[in-house]
């Protein structure tokens, strides 16, 4: 391919779907004479999982629509042109270098094996082409911790005090005021649900939790801080299960890049100055730096993190009865608190803290079933999936932390309006046999799995009660 005289640079947006804070974008912008921008679809995160479901389902694909259209929207707000593949990026950027004479691609940085592989893929098709790639995953970048990939510590109090101590986050990266885009360049229009194999009224029903996109994550982060002021009681409200106020709600967005980390980081140190400064603005941000911790670790391990025996090599004998995995997954196994959960997850593709440990210890340590296959059907229905995270809390419930009970759990967090809200089979069940059906024979509603004696004193505990 002939070299142009311009210098031209094509800005692959990845899980960074926002122009606040993007390092590649800024550089690309300073760099280049002309920048093309694009997003890249794989085709193949939609298709079946051999355990029987998408690996992405229609919750996260109306998510990544509605973000990906705000970031086309933004973007020609300071005179860029998206440009949206519908098969992978594979095929649509060495067709995008070739017709507009690209150079350079920048990017964000990739850590898992799945993206760099397809990184590896592409640069080995495109030798002629400049890479350029921008740490933007984490809060603290990957350079300024006090440990390398490899010696990152077993535990989060090892990692998490000395890189508190010896790390400070980057500042944020300003929107650029203009950008000069490659000419003669037309927006594409994001590809139909129809062409991943979607229904029109899996399309149709498709109800995420948030809205996706830039807008809507810098609205809800001034809505949590300086608008409502709910992150003074984050610390004590965020083992809830429903509602929109109990948690900070930030996490679909950090997912797709939609915000950063850094600029959550920059709004909490203001809260702290002019409104209040508490165990919960602390709480947000040990959050955030335990989420670098799962990525950290994540890339120390690598492949292993995937593995049935995990990175600590444990055999443990699963029983993977299917007919359980499937009551577990559509929210029919007969313990409320497991399934309004799931039934949540199901249908808005989001579930609380709270959900998701009970329905991973359930599901490992009661239901003797793979996590493998746990975290399999999480990454498909989350719209707030991040490989790190998901695959690292659910090794974590496998092998590191002790069994939580559900039903104790149940009555523990008062949860009785929330499960009568996602099973309306128990909407007319008074506060004691909502928790606990099967002690009343209610017949609208599935009979458990099993009923543990481990169990019992919670049991004996919900019948005390007063109705």
């Amino acid at each position: 391919m002939k070299t142009p005289n311009k210098k031209r640079g094509l800005i692959w947006f990845k899980n960074d779907l926002r122009l606040h804070d993007n390092e590649a974008l800024v550089t690309a912008q300073k760099e280049c004479d002309e920048v093309l921008c694009c997003f890249c679809l794989e085709k193949s995160n939609f298709e079946n999982h051999s355990l029987g479901f998408r690996k992405a389902d229609i919750n996260r694909f109306k998510f990544l629509e509605q973000s990906i259209s705000n970031l086309k929207a933004n973007l020609k707000l300071i005179g860029g042109q998206l440009s949206i593949g519908a098969e992978s990026a594979l095929i649509t950027i060495p067709e995008l270098i070739q017709k507009h004479q690209i150079t350079d691609i920048y990017a964000a940085e990739e850590y898992a094996s799945y993206e760099l592989e397809l990184i590896r893929k592409l640069k080995q098709a495109l030798p002629e082409t400049s890479f350029h790639f921008f740490w933007e995953k984490t809060l603290y970048h990957k350079d300024d911790i006090p440990f390398s990939i490899p010696k990152i510590p077993l535990t989060s109090k090892a990692y998490r005090i000395p890189a508190g101590k010896e790390s400070e986050p980057r500042k944020t990266f300003d929107i650029p005021k203009k950008l000069n885009p490659v000419k003669k360049v037309i927006a594409s229009r994001f590809p139909s649900y129809k062409d991943y194999g979607f229904s029109v009224g899996e399309y149709k029903n498709a109800r995420p939790f948030v809205k996706g996109g830039e807008d809507a994550a810098l609205e809800r982060l001034e809505y949590y801080t300086f608008k409502s002021e709910e992150l003074t009681r984050y610390r004590w409200s965020r083992n809830q299960s429903d509602g929109m106020d109990y948690s900070s709600k930030f996490s679909p967005y950090l997912a797709l890049g939609c915000i950063s980390a850094r600029e959550i980081y920059e709004k909490v140190q203001l809260y702290e100055k002019e409104i209040k400064k508490n165990q919960s603005t602390w709480w947000l941000i040990f959050e955030l730096v335990w989420r670098d911790y799962f990525t950290f670790k994540s890339m120390r391990f690598g492949e292993a993190i995937f593995k049935s025996k995990g990175y600590k090599n444990k055999n443990y004998q699963w029983e993977n009865d299917p007919g359980k995995f499937k009551k577990w997954c559509e929210g029919k196994t007969g313990i409320p608190f497991i399934d309004a959960h799931m039934r949540q997850l199901n249908q808005t593709g989001y579930m609380s803290n709270r959900g998701r440990v009970n329905c991973a210890s359930y599901f490992v340590h009661d239901l003797k079933i793979d996590w493998t296959w746990g975290a399999a059907y999480f990454e498909s229905r989350l719209i707030d999936y991040d490989v790190s995270s998901n695959w690292m809390n659910w090794h974590m419930q496998a092998f590191e932390i002790w069994y939580t009970n559900p039903v104790h759990q149940s009555n523990k967090y008062k949860a009785q309006k929330f499960i009568r809200h996602w099973i309306p089979e128990l909407k007319k069940a008074n506060d004691m046999e909502v928790l606990i059906p099967w002690e009343f024979k209610l017949k609208s509603y599935p009979k458990p799995i099993a009923i543990y004696q481990k169990w019992e004193r919670a049991i004996n505990l919900i019948k005390k009660i007063r109705i």
